[in-house]
């Protein structure tokens, strides 16, 4: 069996005027199967902790419920217990878990100098959605990204078969391949024209002023799939991105994008540091 957990708070993961309970439903349980299938696990259930004030409406919560199960029912897993406490804000807490059927769970440790990178999904649409919402422009079609995501399990699943390590990118690619890259004790290169866009996320970019391979490279919340892969693996939903390396003398492991700058933070952080003083 495999494990996973992850914790969505509102103000900080989703906010109620841009997202139904539905919708919350849909992001907070995808968030965790994407994980199970990302270690080479069949889904089976979940458990969700329900923290909320006491006038959130009955019927967000039913449509919470709704959202668990819908994306639940994807992959034929279901929600099978929980708990529901007060708190001054909606808090969802949910754990996975998984059935590795005798095989061996597919870790970030696997990745082999000379193996391809791969990713699935459009990585960056959930940064663009958040990015349009903030701004105001909740008409835009990519704003459902950040509201509800939409991980192509069945690919994934397809890839675990021939992967070497996998990861769902719930921080960011180059963050996440980046814990990958550590595991395994490698460097990993990717080329950011190799990375799959849209029309949808070009628009946002034009009309933000953002380029928007920078949402594809740091931006989260997509829980697609990225993979190391000793052969080539064709199909469709897909996309060849780059390669892993050996870690040459004076290199550390890591991520490195040939052809952008990338920002120096890579991707979401929980806690990051805060800006460093002078003097005493």
């Amino acid at each position: 069996m495999v494990a996973s957990t992850d914790v969505l708070v509102e103000g900080r993961h989703f906010r109620t005027d841009w997202s139904s309970g539905y919708d919350v439903g849909r992001k907070a349980a995808a968030a965790n199967l994407a994980d199970v299938v990302a270690m080479g696990a069949r889904p089976t259930a979940l458990l969700v902790g329900l923290a909320c004030p006491g006038e959130l409406s009955v019927s967000w919560v039913e449509a919470l419920a709704d959202g668990l199960a819908a994306e639940c029912a994807l992959l034929h897993a279901s929600v099978v217990g929980g708990d529901v406490v007060a708190a001054p804000v909606i808090t969802v807490a949910v754990t996975a878990l998984g059935d590795l059927q005798g095989r061996a769970p597919l870790t970030r440790s696997g990745a082999s100098p000379g193996d391809r990178v791969i990713v699935t999904g459009v990585p960056g649409a959930a940064a663009g959605g958040l990015a349009l919402l903030e701004a105001g422009r909740s008409d835009h079609p990519l704003v459902s990204a950040h509201r509800r995501p939409t991980p192509d399990y069945a690919a994934a699943q397809r890839i675990a078969d021939g992967a070497s390590a996998m990861i769902d990118v719930s921080d960011g690619l180059v963050a996440d391949l980046g814990h990958v890259a550590r595991a395994s004790g490698v460097r990993i290169e990717i080329a950011a024209a190799r990375l799959p866009m849209t029309p949808e996320l070009d628009s946002a970019g034009r009309l933000l002023g953002v380029d928007p391979v920078v949402w594809a490279l740091t931006g989260g919340d997509d829980h697609g799939f990225a993979a190391t892969v000793p052969r080539p693996l064709d199909g469709s939903g897909v996309a060849t991105i780059g390669a892993v390396l050996e870690v040459v003398p004076g290199e550390s492991p890591g991520v490195v994008v040939i052809d952008a700058d990338v920002p120096a933070r890579t991707g979401h952080e929980h806690f990051p540091s805060p800006p460093s003083r002078s003097g005493s």
